[in-house]
């Protein structure tokens, strides 16, 4: 395991000096690399630890850092920081994900996709929800409800299965 860890450090500190050592001699090959993706590398580095080590717990910070650097990125972009009002929605999506992950590598499927599907529809609930108030494009928003419907059809189902369960 040791070995393993001082491997995966060793490739990882040659990949970002060779990165930095890069922009340093040609910076013009990087102008579309911002500060944000460093927080997405981040987010890359906890994810590929979780898979390296087989410690799934770790995919969940990976997959949290990278999806708030996703929209640090577009945010910086577009100038559009008034989006935080709704975009902030898209968290709990990003913790659903790294459940995901975190349940594919540690071999933990069903309880991980159960979870971190909830949260996914959850995260496009809130994320419509508020969009809806606060300036998201009204094509997009006009649907919203659908995700609510979604919710509601998967709480019936586990409702009715769990009663099942505890019957017999």
């Amino acid at each position: 395991m040791k070995q393993k860890s001082m491997i995966f450090g060793g490739i990882l500190l040659v990949l970002i000096g060779a990165f930095l050592l890069s922009r340093e001699i040609w910076p013009g090959l990087f102008q579309f690399w911002d500060w944000p993706f460093f927080i997405i590398g981040l987010g890359g580095v906890f994810i590929l630890w979780a898979i390296v080590n087989k410690t799934g717990g770790l995919a969940v910070p990976g997959a949290i850092l990278a999806g708030i650097g996703g929209i640090l990125y577009y945010q910086s972009l577009t100038k559009d920081w008034a989006s935080w009002s709704y975009i902030w929605g898209l968290i709990p999506g990003f913790v659903g994900i790294g459940v995901i992950l975190s349940g594919i590598i540690d071999g933990n499927y069903k309880e991980a996709f159960t979870g971190g599907l909830t949260l996914l529809l959850i995260s496009g609930v809130l994320f419509f929800a508020f969009g809806e108030f606060f300036g998201l494009y009204a094509e997009i928003t006009r649907y919203w409800p659908i995700l609510l419907i979604l919710l509601g059809v998967i709480a019936l189902v586990r409702a009715v299965f769990s009663k099942k369960k505890m019957r017999t």
